[in-house]
């Protein structure tokens, strides 16, 4: 027990080293307070109601009509039946927000580096240097929390993956099939899908090399292994998978029926997002060098200058007040790469790069290869429209490419890459079998390399230009106010932070080599260099972190909770206790503040209702007010001359229900949208005769002047209306139609509905006094629950036999580290 206790210390040691620190760079989450992310503002308006309704019944809605006229709610943290997964992962990340997340940061890649058998003082040195790349740590700024959830698991699965090749088969399986399944539970399956084309790379390394050793049944064997954790994961996630794959098809990350443009133009074919969609945010090829010295190419989109830099001091000669100029370089637009805007560099570290090329001459086994091809593939996409070969393969013939956009966030994978082969890299430099000679030849290599780098780049840093994207629209409002010189002056600040940066890389990467060099020749103890290292890479990457993430962008509590105050117009609006909508011209189709307290046509989300958002630019932007009407908003957000916003009720909305004279039929969607266009949509209705049977669609309705519906009772997932007529009728209802889940009943009696108007539920009502009820019961729910119910009473029988046969073959319970 003694043993074992020994064995564990260093481990109890690092996993409390890493809260500390988590604790350390967020500390105002010590005082209660909260990080304000823009996107978790975003999504706690789009959440409003479902939120609501789940602390008032205790029950999970699966629906909301607060965004985008009605969606379901599975991308808007649902809660799901037997979600076992969820309560492990917060019982992992159970540190105040966002600290949980640097935590996983840390713990997942230590435990990675353990698995590939590095003693564990250079783990924590290589957990710091994962964590803390510049770029995992302002999503969390900004409020990417499932992407830097799943980034947090990567090193996990590639631990267990690891494993199983590694012939611990037990172990592998049983790690992969854990940490898979909390990678999915994240729900990024962006981040996923680029995890996987990296374990492709690796699999196609080990492929080629167990064929060379000959060892080809042991491939296969860990392949159907790792295939048997990955589908026990996928199972233990069904709820999410199934509910996400139907909604995807649904929203604007499935494939259009359109032909045509809001303008009539022909409609590029795509089974996707468009191609221009999907490489808005390209990397820039030599942009690429921010990864070595952060602010290269300007930093972030607004990056702070100080009173020393010349933007500052031209604003002051020209009569600017000095507050007034320091308020202005605090967010000066130096940033000039190829990217619409950026929050901040994708940086890497000096040091951290520098052991990255110091392993390409050292490491000689096939990680060096999978991961440095990893890195290689990563950048390689990340430049997007500035490498179109390789960016039009992947979207034309790589499954499920072209559902993902901004494609420069797949450089997660080589910020995970880099940092593992540069700690494989340095623990190989000082404790590796090779001779002193060699170590020495590797560590001139590397140096000669890096430092070259930087001397290349100052030596040609006239070939660059210093001009953005965006200058010349910045040069015109400059001009407007007086101050044509103004961008003249922020280039020249450019030029100085990409001087002074490669300065910093190269003192940096020359303290790096003067450590490494005294330590080779005897002259620097191993835990003085480790400490050193660690030194330099929280000075290198924190430092640069902090100007982007910092107590300044906390909260107190309460701003995150309610990210949204209530305004007299809100207050005027929510005097009417009905069911209708309110839209807001200014907003337009994004932002998520309505959503807050009213049911809103627009939201906030990556993945919109495709035919609202095609409904909102064919014919919402184009002012047809009688498509307003037809979605209940009865009240429009206005503007008068003072540019002081009113709400204007809107009398000529069609109401929750209403029956309709006729049927105007289509045969193709183009053509639906377009009849929109002089639509009477209180008299009549368009239908697509692809859509309802001809005997629907083929029939007429008589006129009744005596016929009346109306909505009785509201909740997100069932809404109840009573109807009265002396003929069969043909109703309409303002809430979007959603093909999976929504069920209609008639006096209890369920009857089929249909689509009309490209959007909106409809259905035939006979003669006479009727009870109408829609209800939300997504059969997917269900099945998925009863498939992940299964999949974790599996997990739990396999990992108990499993341990059972360990302790019978061995005699006893294994140790952590066996």
């Amino acid at each position: 027990m003694n043993l074992d206790f020994k064995k564990l210390f260093p481990h109890a040691i690092a996993i409390l080293l890493f809260i500390i620190a988590s604790l350390i760079y967020f500390s105002p989450v010590l005082q209660g307070k909260k990080i304000f992310q823009s996107d978790i503002a975003q999504y706690t308006g789009m959440a409003k109601e479902q939120n609501d309704y789940r602390k008032a019944t205790g029950e999970e809605p699966y629906w909301t009509n607060s965004a985008f006229g009605g969606m379901p709610t599975y991308q808007l943290g649902a809660n799901y039946p037997h979600n076992y997964v969820k309560k492990v992962d917060r019982l992992i990340r159970f540190l105040p927000r966002p600290a949980d997340y640097l935590f996983l940061y840390f713990i997942g890649f230590y435990a990675l580096l353990l698995v590939l058998k590095i003693d564990y003082k250079y783990a924590i040195l290589g957990s710091l240097a994962f964590g803390l790349s510049t770029y995992l740590v302002i999503i969390l700024g900004v409020g990417h929390n499932a992407k830097a959830h799943a980034i947090g698991y990567f090193p996990l699965v590639l631990a267990g993956i690891l494993l199983t090749f590694q012939r611990k088969y037990l172990y592998g399986f049983l790690l992969t099939a854990f940490a898979m399944a909390l990678e999915i539970g994240a729900n990024h399956f962006q981040m996923t899908y680029y995890l996987m084309l990296l374990v492709l790379v690796m699999g196609a390394v080990y492929l080629v090399d167990f064929y060379k050793k000959k060892e080809l049944p042991h491939f296969f064997k860990s392949v159907g292994i790792l295939a048997a954790a990955v589908v026990l994961s996928i199972a233990a996630n069904a709820s999410n998978i199934l509910a996400t794959q139907e909604y995807v098809k649904w929203s604007t990350r499935g494939q259009s029926e359109l032909t045509i443009n809001e303008d009539g133009s022909p409609k590029e074919a795509t089974s996707g997002l468009s191609k221009d969609y999907i490489t808005h945010y390209s990397y820039g090829i030599s942009e690429s060098l921010n990864l070595f010295a952060s602010r290269l190419f300007g930093g972030g989109s607004l990056e702070g200058l100080d009173e020393s830099s010349e933007t500052y001091q031209y604003l002051v000669q020209q009569g600017v007040p000095r507050a007034q100029a320091k308020e202005f370089v605090a967010d000066a637009p130096t940033y000039w790469g190829d990217q619409p805007g950026v929050e901040a560099p994708a940086y890497v570290g000096a040091v951290v790069i520098f052991l990255f090329i110091l392993a390409l001459f050292l490491i000689k086994s096939p990680l060096k290869w999978w991961l440095s091809l990893g890195v290689v593939l990563s950048l390689l996409l990340s430049w997007g429209k500035n490498f179109m070969p390789l960016t039009d393969f992947m979207i034309d013939y790589f499954p499920l490419y072209s559902k993902f956009r901004a494609v420069s966030s797949i450089q997660v994978i080589l910020e995970l890459c880099i940092p593992i082969l540069a700690i494989l890299g340095l623990y190989e430099l000082i404790k590796g079998k090779e001779s002193a000679e060699n170590k020495l030849k590797a560590l001139k290599l590397a140096s000669a390399t890096t430092l070259g780098i930087i001397i290349v780049l100052f030596l040609f840093k006239g070939s660059f230009d210093f001009q953005g994207i965006r200058d010349a629209s910045y040069r015109q409002q400059f001009g407007q106010i007086g101050l044509p010189e103004l961008m003249d002056f922020i280039v020249i600040d450019r030029k100085s932070m990409y001087n002074q940066d490669l300065l910093r890389s190269f003192l940096l990467v020359a303290i790096s080599i003067g450590a490494l060099w005294l330590s080779l020749k005897g002259k620097l103890k191993e835990t003085f260099l480790i400490a050193v290292f660690a030194g330099l890479i929280v000075f290198d990457l924190g430092s640069v972190d902090k100007r982007y993430v910092n107590k300044e962008d906390f909260v107190q509590a309460r701003v995150m909770e309610k990210p949204f105050q209530q305004s007299p117009i809100d207050t005027e609006i929510l005097k009417n206790k009905g069911y209708y909508r309110v839209f807001d011209p200014a907003v337009g189709l994004n932002g998520a503040r309505t959503s807050y307290f009213h049911k809103s046509i627009g939201g906030y989300h990556a993945a919109k209702p495709r035919r609202m958002e095609e409904l909102f630019y064919h014919q919402i932007a184009k002012n047809n007010v009688g498509v307003l009407n037809m979605l209940n908003v009865k009240y429009i957000i206005q503007r008068n001359e003072q540019g002081q916003a009113y709400p204007a009720t809107n009398p000529f909305a069609n109401g929750n229900a209403w029956f309709v004279d006729s049927l105007e039929v289509v045969s193709s969607a183009d053509e639906e949208i377009k009849a929109l266009t002089d639509l009477d949509g209180k008299t009549k209705a368009v239908i697509n005769r692809n859509d309802a049977p001809e005997a629907v669609w083929s029939k007429s309705f008589e006129k009744d002047s005596t016929a009346v519906i109306n909505l009785t009772s509201y909740q997100p997932n069932q809404l109840k209306y009573e109807s009265s007529s002396e003929k069969d009728q043909f109703a309409v209802f303002s809430d979007m139609h959603y093909p999976h889940g929504w069920n209609a009943y008639i006096d209890g009696n369920k009857v089929p509905h249909y689509r009309v108007d490209y959007v909106l539920r409809a259905m035939e009502i006979p003669a006479g006094k009727h009870e109408i009820e829609f209800k939300f019961e997504p059969t997917v729910v269900k099945k998925g629950s009863l498939i992940t119910l299964g999949s974790s009473l599996v997990f739990l029988i396999l990992l108990a036999g499993g341990l059972y046969l360990e302790w019978k073959k061995k005699g006893k319970l294994p140790a952590a580290d066996e």
